[in-house]
């Protein structure tokens, strides 16, 4: 009897547990692994954190999720947006297209370094004017982001979930939003004369193929590739809070959170 008991009460301390994690589950609570006690946060470098939470609900994964998004899209577009944003940047800078550096390398032997360092640079200003449109996309897709996304990009365990959540929800939409502002820019900035001018002087040499490519099309990509390397460096530096990169009390939590997991 005594035996029979024992598994009773047991039992019902199994069920009165359960019941109280689903009542954790149903409020969008997300516990955290116990804490040492002599653990301090930092906000200088590497993944330290000051939460202090055990938990974050679903609104402040949402939340924090967001923040860090709008954080790094936003210092990643006024980056590049300024002069020689990605001209001088050689991570992002925009060189000849694949199938024309021979008529770089032809035209460059030949001592017209110039011609081609113009067309490099008006490709790369065309870049800068347009990026400066991303805001808008990226502030449309943020609209959009539900829960689910938010935990997902949370706890993929990769450092750039939150930049490919972007690519892929945005990418045809920047690409339809940067065409015209490239072609604009490409005119202002000389770019197709400077390129006919590259063109022209190679197919007067000797066994040249004739080269056509679409520039328009190429810059576009090349921008809106440059765009994403800087946002996966911003939230790189949120996830590891490099520099105190977590500056708010929400972004603190959340990640911290994440480095428990």
């Amino acid at each position: 009897m005594k035996k029979i008991r024992h598994i009773q009460i047991m039992s019902l301390v199994g069920v009165s547990l359960f019941l109280s994690s689903c009542e954790t589950l149903s409020q969008g609570g997300f516990t955290l692994p116990p804490q040492s006690t002599g653990s301090t946060g930092s906000n200088t470098g590497g993944s330290g954190s000051s939460t202090s939470g055990g938990t974050i609900t679903q609104a402040e994964a949402n939340t924090g999720i967001k923040q860090a998004l709008n954080n790094g899209l936003q210092a990643s577009i006024k980056t590049l947006s300024v002069k020689d944003g990605f001209l001088g940047d050689a991570a992002v800078k925009i060189l000849m297209p694949e199938e024309a550096r021979k008529v770089e390398s032809a035209l460059r032997a030949i001592g017209m370094n110039s011609l081609c360092d113009q067309f490099i640079a008006s490709m790369n200003r065309a870049a800068e004017s347009a990026v400066k449109e991303a805001s808008s996309v990226f502030v449309n897709s943020l609209s959009k982001m539900t829960v689910n996304d938010a935990f997902n990009i949370l706890l993929s365990g990769q450092q750039d979930a939150a930049t490919n959540f972007f690519k892929r929800s945005t990418s045809s939409e920047l690409t339809t939003r940067f065409s015209p502002i490239v072609e604009s820019a490409m005119g202002k900035n000389n770019v197709s004369t400077y390129w006919n001018q590259l063109t022209t002087a190679y197919n007067k040499l000797p066994l040249s193929n004739k080269i056509e490519t679409n520039l328009t099309a190429y810059v576009t990509q090349k921008a809106i590739d440059g765009l994403f390397v800087k946002v996966a460096d911003q939230e790189l530096k949120i996830r590891q809070n490099i520099g105190g990169a977590r500056n708010s009390g929400i972004l603190d939590k959340v990640f911290g959170w994440v480095d428990k997991q």
